[in-house]
């Protein structure tokens, strides 16, 4: 990494806690719709409708509560009163509104990186959402760029890297999901560091294994990003 010249990093789990508040959000509908359908039951068909989803919806907490509520309609064969839908949609304004928390370390880190790298908030989900979280973090004035994309694969990364006339070989992506944030970085020959976080949706999960590899580095929290591109430099 002796000429890494851009930092991206992903938002939601990687700069800000976000799937917690998917979580809770979750558990507090599943006691809403309790009187329909038992949770566990909920909780698969709910995930096999987020992904089914995916492609009408995208990602982010728009197309969780529209799959939610199609979940319950099918579930309680159209018998969920318009209040119990209410309910969930309450529940879907609360994650909008909910209070930006940044990681430990973030502001340290980026506060460090920003003096010899660009630095990129590259994320994936809902614009006003994303954009909105962007704002209320705080953050926004250690970046050079955004960019909110509607998925991460190769070509999302090539389209970017060519449109800011960076070679992969001078890129690195910081994020919790292998899936999105590793696999399509090293695969156009980028590098890529994963942090882990305690809660990792299903569908951002991957085999470990797979990514052993030259340009793959794994850290325990972000505080080490500055120790690596030293290490490396």
């Amino acid at each position: 990494m002796q000429n890494l010249e851009v930092i991206a990093f992903d938002a939601d789990d990687t700069l800000w806690a976000n799937e917690p508040i998917f979580n809770q959000a979750e558990k507090e509908c599943m006691e809403i719709l309790s009187k329909y359908v038992e949770p566990t039951k909920l909780s698969k068909k709910l995930y096999e409708t987020e992904v089914k989803n995916l492609k009408f919806f995208g990602y982010g907490i728009k197309g969780f509560v529209l799959s939610l509520i199609e979940t319950a309609v099918e579930l309680s064969e159209q018998n969920i009163l318009g209040r119990d839908i209410q309910k969930i949609i309450n529940v879907g304004k609360d994650m909008i509104t909910h209070p930006v928390e940044l990681l430990p370390g973030v502001e340290e880190a980026v506060t460090d990186l920003k003096e010899e790298y660009t630095l990129m908030i590259l994320t994936k989900g809902d614009l006003f959402d994303q954009e909105s979280k962007i704002a209320r973090s705080g953050l926004d004035s250690y970046f050079n760029h955004f960019e909110i994309v509607s998925d991460k694969t190769e070509n999302t990364y090539s389209e970017i890297l060519n449109r800011y006339q960076v070679n992969p070989s001078d890129f690195l992506m910081i994020g919790n999901s292998l899936k999105s944030d590793v696999l399509p970085v090293i695969s156009i020959g980028a590098y890529a560091a994963h942090i882990p976080f305690h809660i990792t949706w299903e569908h951002e999960e991957a085999e470990v294994d797979r990514f052993n590899h030259s340009r793959f580095f794994e850290l325990e929290d972000i505080s080490q990003v500055p120790e690596l591109l030293q290490a490396n430099h």
